[in-house]
């Protein structure tokens, strides 16, 4: 298990993400989409099509 600090904020995505996306790609959906900062502290958490794979920025 991994453990988080308490003021950390996890932000997970709703529907289907292309686990193809590289770092890049995914940081520009997260400012693009959620108009936040990748870099602030925050954990944002992308799942693939079959529920099996996850990435974590």
């Amino acid at each position: 298990m991994i453990a988080f600090p308490a003021v950390v904020r996890v932000w997970i995505a709703g529907g289907v993400t292309d686990m193809r996306r590289g770092t890049n790609t995914l940081a520009l959906t997260v400012q693009q989409g959620l108009w936040r900062n990748q870099n602030a502290g925050e954990i944002f958490c992308f799942r693939g099509r079959k529920g099996d794979l996850v990435k974590l920025l």
